[in-house]
């Protein structure tokens, strides 16, 4: 989290361009007012102690109080959970990413629930009627969802979606929709939510079936089947019983993985979609140098991949107590 912290703080600041004049694009702002924002934001302070600007061609006096900086600054404000305040909205960066982070959550939590059940259960079964014909449909079909360019297929699904079945094509709510009541904006987030999450869950469905496929096939070779199979177990009770936690371990870490990363790694779908998200907003803070919200999503970013991982760390301790500490 500390190299996270000193990342997130250079990172940003090494792009080119003035935010006080890209995040504003107003050709009416005289010198004046720009150096007025560049105080009110601390952009007037040296990056860090002595250091004026990131560029080596570019620097300041070398005798400047260390606390005087735009990295104590920004150091002493994480501390605090106060991540700033946007250069281009004046909104408190840490309320923004809250709002943005609940619409990308109802995405996320929707598509990764439907590919994980979907990809375990077609892997479980590709995986045991690896002779059979079902295996190369099922290898077939999970190498072309998984190739498939996200920004492509979301396209196809809003256009097949919305002429063949009327569904909504942007937002996640229609106009007026806050007067309704409980149930009927609940259905209707539905069928705003419907095309993203099937776009969502369909990229990363075909990864978890060839995971969970390869994964399981190595399982079922182990002797401790066998032994199952000698008992008479039936086939439900092998899989569920003896195959399926072991093969889980390697599904595990790539969910923990692609919960991390996803993100805003639904940039794409939620551009597609015009989806009110986080990928949104992110997109629209590079664009107009908002160093804040950078920075804020940045570091959210980083605690998702940190905390997936730890928590798988945690599930593998469940799924296998062979995995420990001595």
């Amino acid at each position: 989290m500390l190299f996270v912290f000193g990342l997130n703080f250079v990172l940003f600041r090494a792009l080119p361009g003035d935010p006080v004049r890209a995040g504003l694009r107003d050709p009416r702002l005289t010198p004046e007012v720009q150096e007025a924002l560049r105080q009110r934001f601390g952009l007037d302070h040296p990056l860090i102690n002595g250091v004026r600007s990131l560029h080596p061609w570019v620097w300041g006096d070398f005798w400047v109080n260390p606390l005087d900086t735009q990295l104590a600054a920004y150091l002493l404000n994480v501390c605090r959970g106060d991540l700033g305040v946007s250069y281009h909205t004046g909104r408190p960066v840490r309320d923004m990413l809250a709002e943005d982070l609940v619409h990308t959550v109802v995405l996320l939590a929707a598509g990764q629930v439907l590919a994980l059940v979907l990809g375990v259960a077609l892997g479980i079964v590709a995986a045991w009627k690896a002779d059979t014909a079902l295996d190369p449909i099922a290898l077939v079909g999970s190498l072309v969802a998984w190739s498939l360019p996200t920004f492509w297929l979301g396209i196809v699904l809003l256009f097949w979606g919305s002429y063949q079945f009327g569904l909504p094509v942007a937002g996640m709510s229609t106009p007026g929709a806050s007067a309704w009541g409980p149930g009927q904006r609940l259905a209707d987030l539905a069928r705003h939510l419907l095309l993203p999450t099937l776009t969502y869950s369909i990229v990363f469905l075909g990864e978890y079936v060839l995971i969970m496929r390869s994964t399981m096939l190595e399982v079922l070779a182990e002797d401790y089947i066998l032994t199952a199979k000698a008992k008479g177990l039936s086939t439900f009770q092998i899989l569920k019983d003896h195959a399926l936690r072991n093969a889980m371990l390697p599904m595990t870490t790539l969910v923990a993985m692609n919960l991390g990363f996803t993100v805003t790694g639904a940039i794409q779908i939620e551009a597609v979609f015009s989806w009110p998200g986080l990928g949104g907003a992110i997109y629209e803070a590079v664009a107009r140098r908002d160093y804040p919200l950078l920075q804020g999503a940045f570091l959210l970013v980083a605690v998702s991949v940190i905390g997936a991982n730890l928590l798988a760390d945690l599930v593998y301790r469940w799924l296998d107590p062979r995995v420990g500490v001595d």
